[in-house]
């Protein structure tokens, strides 16, 4: 989506200024010493939110050599070509503020509808190769830590495919399991979590058991409370994600059934400061995919997702007042339309049902 075109523009005038890129670990191990060319450029430029709907952050500028703010005025100058870049500004040691234009934050909407499932998908990691998770359910695991392993190592590969990766399965035909292993699977099956993750799954249900699974932070203890999990409120998680979807598929049947006797309007990017929120939010996700895939963590991912759905929940259920039918982002259907295309793609990659009512 946006966020992507934005990473796009800045790999692509690293090559064109000619800009090189100091050597550094990579994924094989260390790289040779000396400057490697621009067209290695970066998998991940230092992308990021600045909290300005439209606006993006990126700091590659900061490990060019020799000079970063030199640097960070030339890939400014190449990148103000862009028609759907309205400025780029250059701060502190080098810091690249990105700013695209209000129609190309609105066309957003209108983008994640047309590109439905494939709208978290991405080229980011498609020189990338991540192992296969290991089979079978992570809801049949003997203990909440294994669960959440089992979930994240799942997702992971979700995510890193959506992103362009090539998941390698593992030959399991070299590694025969031994009496040990097999003791080992039923000591793991007396374990008393395993009585608790089907508890929890019985009482709050699989999809509010493994969003919260998903959510859980790596290096931390699981706690999972089915009656916390279960909670019909805003402040679950679990709940509110799979309610923000719900609320948008219900916005879009509002907005099929009744129809509109305002007239068309001249088009007008979208001011409200909630419509703005969602758009903004709506044109990371293929590369909030690429980052949780990157850096192993699933769990960012399902947290942005909770961001997503706050905003979601805030542009559609606050007045606004109706934009042009045929213009993207300016109009309550095509923000719902797509919210819950995109939080349902969302929740596809948890492997997390998206309901159309809740």
């Amino acid at each position: 989506m946006l966020a992507s075109d934005v990473r796009h523009a800045v790999t692509g005038a690293l090559v064109r200024a000619g800009l090189t890129v100091p050597a550094g670990p990579g994924p094989a191990g260390p790289e040779p010493a000396g400057p490697v060319p621009a067209s290695s450029v970066p998998a991940d430029p230092g992308l990021r939110p600045t909290g300005v709907p439209g606006q993006y952050a990126a700091s590659v500028a900061l490990i060019l050599a020799p000079d970063p703010v030199e640097a960070a005025g030339t890939l400014a100058a190449a990148l103000t070509a862009t028609p759907w870049i309205k400025t780029v500004e250059v701060s502190g040691p080098g810091y690249l503020t990105i700013t695209v234009t209000a129609a190309a934050l609105a066309a957003v909407a209108d983008r994640v509808t047309s590109a439905g499932p494939a709208c978290v998908t991405s080229d980011a990691l498609h020189a990338s190769t991540v192992p296969a998770p290991p089979p079978g359910d992570p809801l049949s695991a003997a203990t909440w830590a294994e669960a959440r392993s089992a979930l994240a190592a799942r997702v992971t590969a979700r995510l890193a495919t959506a992103a362009g990766a090539t998941v390698a399965q593992l030959d399991r035909k070299d590694q025969p399991e031994d009496e040990d292993t097999e003791r080992s699977r039923v000591s793991h099956r007396r374990h008393p979590d395993s009585a608790a993750i089907g508890a929890a799954v019985s009482f709050a249900g699989p999809d509010a058991v493994l969003f919260s699974l998903a959510r859980a932070i790596p290096g931390k203890p699981v706690r999972i409370d089915p009656a916390k999990i279960a909670r019909h409120v805003l402040g679950n998680p679990a709940y509110a994600v799979r309610y923000a979807h719900a609320r948008a598929a219900s916005g879009v049947r509002w907005a099929a059934a009744v129809p509109s006797k305002v007239e068309a309007v001249p088009w007008r990017p979208p001011a409200d400061q909630g419509e703005l929120a969602l758009l903004d939010a709506l044109s990371w996700l293929p590369e909030r995919v690429a980052i949780a895939a990157r850096r192993g963590r699933p769990d960012e991912f399902a947290r942005y997702l909770e961001e997503l759905a706050s905003a979601t929940i805030t542009a559609l259920t606050t007045a606004s007042h109706p934009g042009h039918a045929g213009a993207p982002g300016t109009d309550r259907l095509g923000l719902a339309a797509a919210a819950r295309t995109g939080l349902a793609a969302g929740l596809g990659l948890l492997g997390v049902s998206a309901p159309e009512r809740l």
